[in-house]
Order: C-alpha cells, then sequence, then structure tokens
C-alpha cells in the first residue's frame, strides 16, 4: 500500500472542511500536513471529497507519494505530535 503525505494551503473559511476530510484517511501530524497509508480506492473517494469542498482558483492540496516506505526517513526537530489512530 502506498504511503503519503499531503500538505494544503485552503482558505480560511474552508480550512476545518478539508480538514475534516483529510483526518478520515490520514494521520494529522501538523497543521496542514497529513500521513499515512491508503489504497487506491479510498484515495480516489478522498480526492473527490477534497475536489468538491476547494475552489481551484485559490487553494491547493499536495500528494506526495511514497511508493516504499522502507525507503522513507522522517526526523523531527522539536515536539512530534501524537499521531491519530486512523486505521485503513
Amino acid at each position: 500500500m502506498p504511503y503519503f503525505i499531503i500538505t494544503y494551503d485552503i482558505a480560511e473559511e474552508r480550512v476545518n472542511k478539508v480538514r475534516k476530510t483529510l483526518k478520515k484517511y490520514f494521520n494529522w501530524v501538523q497543521n496542514s500536513v497529513f500521513e499515512g497509508e491508503i489504497t487506491e480506492g479510498k484515495l480516489m473517494k478522498c480526492k473527490i471529497e477534497l475536489e468538491r469542498l476547494i475552489d481551484k482558483e485559490e487553494d491547493s492540496i499536495y500528494f506526495y507519494r511514497i511508493e516504499n516506505r522502507l525507503n522513507f526517513q522522517k526526523t523531527v526537530l522539536g515536539v512530534e505530535k501524537e499521531m491519530t489512530g486512523n486505521i485503513l
């Protein structure tokens, strides 16, 4: 299953809805950043939900796909936020 890091820049009036949608599929790790494993089907569903919420002329959401999580290393300086328990 691929691993994703998602970042976003969303207008304030839509940010809470986007955050709630992403929390259904990924783990929230920092303001405007989510990460986690997801199936292709759930990823497609997530993107469809997000497209209905955002203004494509103003907002942006970036999906960084990591095919092999074993070749991925994360280093945190400071406090690492507690991962939420989303199980996909």
